[in-house]
């Protein structure tokens, strides 16, 4: 199976990119959703995690919320 996650960042995050470059890293597919950017998105991410901070990463129908590694590894097990 082939996971694929999406990760909401902001420009300014440098967790944001730890984040994608950890994915890179176990070459993982992922799409980003930059919430500078698009507003109605982080609108809507907040409305579904209750959580403002970035990065969030949805993973195999699970959220990570921030820098994670083991959270990405125990999605990636699940």
């Amino acid at each position: 199976m082939t996971a694929k996650a999406t990760v909401y960042v902001s420009s300014t995050c440098p967790y944001c990119t730890m984040m994608t470059n950890y994915l890179d890293e176990l070459n993982v597919p992922y799409e980003t959703i930059n919430v500078s950017t698009d507003p109605e998105a982080g609108q809507r991410l907040v409305e579904t995690t209750g959580q403002m901070g970035v990065p969030q990463t949805q993973f195999n129908g699970q959220w990570i919320l921030g820098f994670d590694p083991a959270g990405v590894k125990a999605a990636l097990d699940a």
